[in-house]
């Protein structure tokens, strides 16, 4: 049994792995429709709970599909339908119940204690499916997307960042350690990566290129990655926000500093941070990076349940 919880703490070789059994089913499914299982129907039988304390398009469909793909079922719960969120019950409690119900455990979460706190006394398999600090389903799926554009590995990629400093930031820095590629952000002052992430980054020998311009930060990119500034639930003067980050706003002429074939990714939902001729436009690939979101998760689930190929 293995969780899902931070990049930071998952081995490279495994991410790998993920990535690799990703590419293959991908592959395989070509002819298969939406609901149709992969052969052999590697996670018959298995059910996984999933529960959401904040909204989700992408990561609550996926994950059903996934799932589903694998042979397996599921059942998609909210914090105010359980006595978790009225009738207190513990989080000890609650988990000793899913691991008597479920196969697996997927939560997004308000907050990252939280899932240490269900990790601590759940018998079955945990994936944070986003938490304050962390989006690991997210970012792994997006290197897949990358590698997949490309056609090579994104250790000889340069990405740029151009946006918050965020849980999809967070790790995506984390995957810049463990897949060896060279990350630039771009960001205002006041919004750069924050001393605990970068002390970790230089305590793995790596590092991350910050800049508060965003041509620098473009300059040379093979891949612009980018996700929504205001959140939705930021707690700051929105307004003054929007301001602080007009300069950071993608628009086409960006595509004049980076690679030539450089490509535009947003994890969504998107709000004013991109133009639509970008968003829409030939540079991006957000669509084929939604659908992703199903294979790699597929291949967490069968790392999560010790079948990984």
């Amino acid at each position: 049994m293995k969780h899902f919880i931070n990049l930071k703490d998952i081995p490279s070789k495994d991410l790998r792995k993920i990535i690799v059994d990703a590419k293959q089913r991908k592959k395989q499914r070509k002819k298969l429709n939406t609901l149709e299982p992969d052969k052999g129907s590697p996670l018959k039988d298995k059910m996984l709970i999933q529960m959401f304390e904040k909204v989700s398009s992408r990561t609550r469909i996926s994950f059903y599909l996934a799932i589903k793909q694998l042979g397996g079922g599921t059942l998609t719960l909210r914090p105010n339908e359980l006595h978790l969120g009225q009738g207190g019950e513990t989080i000890a409690d609650t988990a000793k119940l899913l691991s008597t119900y479920g196969d697996g455990f997927m939560l997004r979460t308000n907050e990252d204690k939280k899932i240490e706190s269900f990790k601590k006394y759940l018998n079955i398999p945990i994936i944070n499916g986003l938490s304050p600090s962390s989006h690991p389903t997210q970012v792994l799926s997006d290197i897949f997307t990358v590698e997949e554009i490309k056609k090579k590995p994104i250790s000889k990629l340069k990405i740029c960042w151009i946006g918050d400093s965020n849980n999809v930031l967070d790790s995506l820095i984390a995957a810049s350690v463990k897949f060896s590629f060279r990350l630039s952000i771009g960001c205002p002052k006041k919004f750069a990566p924050g001393k605990d992430v970068k002390d970790w980054v230089s305590k793995n020998k790596k590092k991350i290129f910050i800049y508060h311009d965003l041509k620098k930060a473009a300059t040379d990119a093979d891949v612009i990655f980018s996700d929504k500034v205001i959140s939705l639930n930021d707690k700051v003067n929105k307004k003054r926000k929007k301001q602080q980050f007009q300069k950071f706003k993608i628009k086409k002429e960006i595509f004049n500093y980076t690679k030539k074939n450089c490509i535009f990714l947003h994890c969504l939902p998107r709000g004013d941070e991109v133009e639509e001729d970008v968003f829409s436009g030939k540079n991006s690939h957000v669509w084929q990076q939604a659908l992703n979101r199903v294979h790699v998760q597929k291949s967490i689930l069968l790392y999560c349940f010790g079948k990984l190929r």
